[in-house]
């Protein structure tokens, strides 16, 4: 299996020295939350792009992707009932799949739970085909660059629109595009109330990423949630995609966050192979 880590993990770092520290690791990926870049991503120009990309590669690491996409510019809204926001939403949601595609990732995990929020006065159904339609010019780009838009369910209180597995997937149907797929948040899905092997199982055909924390919102073994399970189940289905670290809780330092995630996700992956 492919291992990466969220480069905000290592917040204030220059990009160089992330990823040199990320490859030491001894991980082969990293996922770019934009913001972290950029205050809006169309400042960064081809040269820009070119950098990125190239530091990354001589570190010997793959970008897979980009997450927490619209964080910022701040002001962003998939659901908003202002027309001119969700357009310019639009928009910056299809830049950043160009930008994307710049950097060489191919996936991107659309979260951001504070900009798809139901206004006030507002159904559900409203709020989801204002999505849907910020989504279109994002699928298009996806189609031109080959690469896969994630609509990732997060639990309330985070979030109050796509709250679950099952619901991304009605969604998905609907919408009916072979470049939007959704993936699997151990720390999210571990609120549904369903054993997490059961959850892979059950939506096998539309995970594209796999987000991996623990349930208290911290690195792979760093809580209670046991990773044989969930690694067994990704083996069984024949999971191809990465699995990025991904955590809320930064303690004790970045480094050993790093380290420490990627050697308990190692012995899991260890202990599934030779059980197979």
């Amino acid at each position: 299996m492919q291992y990466a880590i969220c480069n905000e993990t290592f917040a204030g770092w220059e990009w160089e020295a992330t990823c040199r520290q990320v490859a030491e690791i001894g991980y082969t990926g990293i996922e770019v939350a934009p913001f972290t870049l950029a205050e809006d991503v169309r400042a960064l120009g081809a040269q820009d792009r070119r950098h990125l990309a190239e530091t990354t590669r001589r570190a010997g690491l793959e970008v897979i992707g980009l997450h927490w996409l619209l964080v910022s510019p701040k002001g962003l809204s998939l659901t908003s009932n202002d027309t001119a926001i969700r357009e310019e939403t639009a928009r910056y949601l299809a830049a950043l799949v160009d930008f994307c595609a710049d950097l060489g990732g191919h996936i991107l995990v659309l979260g951001s739970p504070a900009q798809r929020r139901i206004p006030e006065g507002q159904s559900v159904e409203t709020a989801l085909a204002r999505l849907a339609a910020c989504l279109e010019p994002a699928l298009t780009r996806a189609d031109v660059h080959d690469v896969v838009l994630c609509l990732e369910p997060l639990p309330p209180p985070e979030a109050d629109l796509i709250l679950t597995m099952q619901e991304a997937v009605t969604i998905l149907r609907r919408i009916d595009h072979p470049k939007l797929r959704t993936i699997f948040d151990v720390k999210s899905a571990s609120s549904e109330g369903v054993p997490l092997p059961d959850l892979i199982q059950a939506f096998t055909p539309y995970l594209a990423h796999v987000h991996a924390n623990d349930a208290n919102r911290r690195g792979p073994g760093f809580g209670e949630t046991d990773f044989i399970p969930i690694l067994t189940a990704l083996h069984e289905t024949g999971f191809a995609g990465a699995i990025s670290v991904e955590v809320f809780d930064y303690t004790p330092d970045p480094i050993t966050i790093a380290r420490e995630s990627l050697r308990y996700l190692c012995h899991c992956e260890a202990a599934v192979l030779a059980r197979s």
